[in-house]
């Protein structure tokens, strides 16, 4: 039931904030509005306004706002005008009719930036303590003398207070030796370490790039956030919000670590400890093995236990309001870019197509972070904003994209297309955002292995 209402409550608002955008900037123009509708199909409530019917339609996975002069008759069957030419949005100038429907994408980016802002006005951004973890045997963090738990202080006479800031000035210095001062055991003591050139991999599109690290990493305690029903975790007792200390005897300072244990051991029991209500526990699990491919598209056996892990937070620091709103807009801007890089990966196959999600995926997620708060909710709602507002956008007939590239081409050639010619592309864009649509549901009943019953 969870589930089901964080999907229905998310999807009602991108829904509505999408066609609210349409329908403002429509009456701004000048455009009058026959009918705004949340959902498709068969109306379930509707109330008469002025001069616009709102509904509340039966199918959840859409909206559309009808405005005059879009489908109906210029003049009724006595010679009148059937409405105010004026009020016309075929009639509107093409800039007029270009913000009208840009205004439905454009408000799903305004909306993901608001809660953007309010998340970092009021709850912040989380940081942690520049606390040093694992420090490998040959980096230069071991050759400098840096031990875990040593808490750096300052880096070339300049405060640390979070960790971030370490990772900045390590980036920043190319190569040059640094000036450190760490506190071990209530002790401040000086010491000077000299960054290495390495090649990382982005944690999302695993991509190799360039950067510079000492050879040691934070003390991120990793914590279950979620388990798989059925899967090897919940068998054996593990459960959300258990902290994890250690993975086969071996301490695990972040969640990658500890995801970088499991995997090597598929198929191998091992023993795991957590700390649950300040208590440590030792608790035996059998990992699964889990056939994927790895950086260098060679397929590898993993081992997995079914969790979600997420770092503990240690605290959360909060901007000025002004600042929010600046960040707030970045952050859409940066999700932005990670969405449309992720959709070009998908279409030039660089990523499986497999991971092209659909309702069933959405609602999942929603209720997952549900669990978790409305906070995380909130968030969970901004990304798939921007995602929405992005897939609008794509030049697909049917879709806010297709008629903004068909005012593209008006305005290229000082004409629209004919008519025929844009009923033809409507019906393949709607041909293809059905078999998108199948292939997402199929995708989503694939992960939940709906199938299981046909074998």
């Amino acid at each position: 039931m969870t589930t089901l209402i964080s999907f229905v409550v998310v999807i009602g608002v991108l829904i509505m904030i999408h066609e609210f955008g349409h329908f403002l900037v429509a009456r701004l123009c000048g455009v009058g509005v026959e009918r705004f509708s949340i959902g498709f199909g068969p109306v379930l409530l509707r109330w008469r306004g002025k001069e616009t019917e709102y509904c509340l339609s039966a199918v959840p996975m859409g909206g559309y706002v009808k405005m005059l002069g879009e489908e109906s008759p210029l003049e009724g069957s006595d010679g009148a005008a059937a409405f105010d030419p004026q009020k016309s949005f075929a009639f509107k100038p093409l800039w007029a009719r270009f913000l009208i429907v840009f205004a439905g994408p454009g408000m799903n980016f305004v909306l993901a930036a608001i809660i953007f802002t309010i998340a970092l006005a009021t709850l912040g951004r989380p940081v942690w303590p520049p606390l040093i973890g694992r420090v490998a045997e040959d980096g230069p963090a071991a050759a400098a003398g840096l031990q875990t738990a040593d808490m750096v202080v300052s880096v070339d006479g300049g405060k640390v207070a979070y960790w971030e800031d370490l990772e900045q000035a390590i980036a920043e210095s190319r190569g040059r030796t640094l000036a450190l001062t760490v506190r071990r055991d209530g002790v401040e003591r000086p010491l000077s370490v000299t960054p290495r050139r390495t090649v990382v991999r982005d944690p999302i599109f695993r991509e190799a790039r360039e950067a510079w690290e000492i050879g040691a990493s934070a003390q991120l305690t990793p914590q279950i956030g979620s388990v798989t029903p059925g899967a090897p975790a919940e068998k054996a007792g593990l459960r959300v919000g258990d902290l994890v200390r250690a993975v086969a005897g071996q301490p695990v300072y972040s969640p990658d670590e500890m995801m970088q244990t499991i995997q090597r051991r598929a198929h191998q029991t091992f023993d795991m400890t957590v700390e649950r209500d300040g208590r440590p526990l030792a608790i035996a699990v059998t990992a699964a093995g889990v056939r994927e491919r790895g950086p260098s598209g060679q397929e590898m056996e993993i081992g997995r236990i079914g969790v979600g892990i997420v770092t503990k937070v240690v605290r959360y620091e909060t901007y000025t309001p002004l600042a929010a709103v600046w960040y707030g807009i970045v952050k859409t801007w940066d999700m932005t870019a990670l969405t449309a890089k992720g959709l070009w990966k998908i279409v030039s196959r660089q990523i499986d197509s497999s991971n092209i999600g659909g309702p069933i995926q959405i609602a999942a997620e929603a209720g997952r972070q549900a669990k978790e708060g409305v906070a995380s909710l909130a968030l969970f709602t901004a990304i798939i904003s921007v995602n929405l507002a992005l897939l609008n956008l794509l030049p697909v007939p049917m879709l806010d994209g297709g008629h903004l590239f068909f005012f593209v081409i008006e305005a290229i050639m000082g004409r629209p297309l004919s008519l025929r010619k844009r009923e033809a592309a409507q019906q393949f864009g709607f041909v293809l955002l059905m078999l998108l649509m199948v292939y997402a549901l199929y995708n989503d009943l694939v992960r939940i292995d709906a199938f299981k019953i046909f074998r």
